[in-house]
Parts: C-alpha cells; structure tokens; sequence
C-alpha cells in the first residue's frame, strides 16, 4: 500500500492544531458574550484629573540659626564656659580656634567673644531692662533655724530629685540656668561636687552664689544645698543665654618648666628621682572627693621635701589641672607629671617659712 506524498511530509500536512484553536476560542466568545456579568476583559476606568498639590509648608522660625535681634542680658559678670576652674589673671599665648567664633552662636549674643569670655558692655546697678532686683531684696529676710533645718532635711538625701552634678567642668555657664529651672518648682537645689573641683571648695561655694544669686545653707564634704530666697519670682528671672557648644581650651604656658626655679639641673633631676622612688602620699579616683587633699599636702610639707601624688586612671588631663590647682592653694612647685603621677616640690620659699617659725618657736 502506498502513501499519499501529503501524508508523508509533515509540511504538507494540514494545519489542524490552528483549527481547532481557533473553534475553541470562538465558542468560548460566544458562551462570554451571553453573560454579562463577567465579562471577557477588565473594563479601565477613565483616569480623573491629578488635584493641584498644597503650597509648601513655610519652614519654621525658632529653627533660625541667626535671630533678628541679638540676646541681651543684665547679668553683672563676664561670662565664661566655667567660673569656678578659670582665673581672669591667666593669660593664654594662644587659641586652638578662631576667636571669631563665639559659642553663643552667630549673633545671638550682644557681647563679643574674645576667645576666654565674653565682657559685658556697661556697668549698670541696680533694676535693669527685665526689672532685674538686687541680690538682698530677692533673698528677704534671713531664714530660721527651723526654717534651715526642714529644707536640709528635704534636699539632703542622696535621693533628691533636684539634685545637680558638678563635674570637672565646675560652675559652668549652662548650669545657671539648670538652677533657676529648678528653683521654678522648688526652693532649692541639690548640687553634688566630683572630681577637681573639689580641690577648693571654698570657690564653688562663692561662685555659686556670686553667679545665681542664691544663699548656700547647707554644706557637707561634697553636697552643696542651695537656697532661691524669700522674694524670688520665676517670671522676673534673669535671662541667661545658653552656650551652643563647650569652646577648646585656650593654650597657656608650660606648667612645668625644665629646670625648677632656684635649682639647678642636678638638683631638679635629683629631686624628680627622689619623688618617683616615694612611697605615694595618697591615691587619687576619677572624679572622686579630693577635699582633704590640700591639708594633707601640706602637712607632709613640714616633715618631706617632695610628695608623690598617685593618679592612676585619673587622666592626664585632669593630673595637669590638679597641679595647677595645688600649686596655687598649697602653694608648691609642680616639678614631674610622669605615668599619671605627680611630683611636688615645696620650693625654698616653703624651707625659709618653716625654719624661721622653727627658729621662732624655740624657747628662750
């Protein structure tokens, strides 16, 4: 039996698969076209014209950089970032930052920054522009010993909620007006004093109320209670500007020098060893209570040339301020600071003192 040659070649063939295809979609048309509730495609809806977009919102004003009007205070003080650990008489030879930048920020302040502080402009007494009042009418009259003895026992306890630390910075700018926030709602403040500060109480003290105005009425080791007065007003509270940023310290001379004064190079080098091979007179913390410090270096001065101070994890930082603040108080002579240790040399003005009393203390 012989094939058709059509049947043979596969390209000859008919195209049935296209057929019937094409008949099924034709019926299935024809079955969709009867319900209308489905129908064969989705229907897109016309598009609605795009409703115009709001305005932009004007950007906020308190977010300006550089106010209108540049703030004006009354307060009779320069001001500065610490009061208590900067002395007007230190003269820096340098600046680690244009002194044209002031930390008030771009024209917000009144007064120009001259890299230490910024000077007030006039000396005015008495009620200034904000109906500022002198230190003893907002104090009144003096408080009694009842009176004294409930607000210690209220703002005493370690638990206090107004309650201020005072760190290495010391009576700073900001911390102004962190009291008179508080004293908004309470009569007074709890302040807790760490760290070098605490070499000199006796300046915290007088910074405290030189600059806020208040009246410490209590005082133990390193707890501080701070009292508003009588008369004082919240609303009628000087305006303190708030400093944006903490500036770089200036750069003063060196505190140690290499040869002491009064010695020679040997006898400086001799010294140093002889304080490096002491045993150490006390050892200082970070941020710990240094109160008793001072009288205990001075009374190793009677019997010691040279006293080792142990900083370890002190910080070189705050070694090199407790020189200078040692220096100052004892008075003596910072003559090593080395590995987080401090040597200090009474100096001969010291020896001259202690065998002329010596002299003098002798009986006839």
């Amino acid at each position: 039996m012989f094939l058709s040659r059509e049947l043979l070649l596969p390209w000859r063939r008919p195209n049935q698969g296209a057929q019937a295809l094409a008949g099924r979609l034709l019926r299935s048309s024809s079955s969709l076209s009867d319900n209308d509730d489905d129908p064969p495609f989705t229907r897109i809806p016309k598009r609605l014209p795009r409703a115009p977009s709001p305005p932009p919102k004007p950007k906020a004003v308190a977010g300006k950089i550089r106010p209108d009007e540049p703030a004006h205070s009354d307060l009779p003080f320069d001001f500065r970032c610490s009061y208590s650990e900067t002395n007007p008489a230190w003269r820096p030879i340098g600046f680690r930052e244009p002194t044209r930048f002031s930390p008030f920020g771009p024209g917000r302040l009144d007064r120009p920054w001259d890299g230490i502080a910024a000077a007030r402009g006039g000396v005015g007494d008495g009620e200034g522009e904000g109906g500022e009042r002198s230190r003893e009418e907002v104090l009144g009259e003096p408080l009694s010993e009842e009176e004294v003895a409930e607000l210690v026992e209220r703002y005493r306890h370690s638990d206090c909620s107004r309650q201020i630390n005072l760190g290495k910075g010391g009576v700073t700018h900001n911390m102004l007006e962190d009291i008179h926030n508080h004293w908004k709602r309470a009569e007074a403040v709890r302040i807790k004093c760490l760290g070098v500060p605490t070499l000199d109480m006796d300046n915290i003290c007088f910074h405290l109320e030189d600059k806020t105005g208040g009246k410490i009425i209590y005082r133990n080791i390193n707890i501080i209670i701070l009292y508003r007065g009588r008369n004082y007003d919240p609303k009628r509270r000087p305006a303190i500007p708030l400093m944006l940023w903490k500036p770089l310290a200036p750069i003063y001379p060196k505190l140690v020098q290499n040869v002491a004064e009064g010695l020679t190079f040997e006898e400086t080098k001799e010294l140093r060893n002889r304080g490096l091979n002491s045993p150490p007179l006390t050892k200082l913390t970070r941020n710990g209570v240094y109160v008793n410090v001072v009288d205990k270096v001075r009374e190793a001065f009677k019997t010691v040339e040279v006293v080792r101070l142990d900083c370890s994890h002190v910080g070189t930082s705050d070694c090199k301020k407790i020189g200078v603040k040692l220096r100052d108080l004892v008075p003596c002579i910072p003559i090593l600071f080395k590995d987080e240790q401090i040597i200090l040399w009474r100096g001969k003005v010291y020896q001259e003192h202690s065998s002329s009393d010596q002299f003098t203390s002798k009986p006839q």
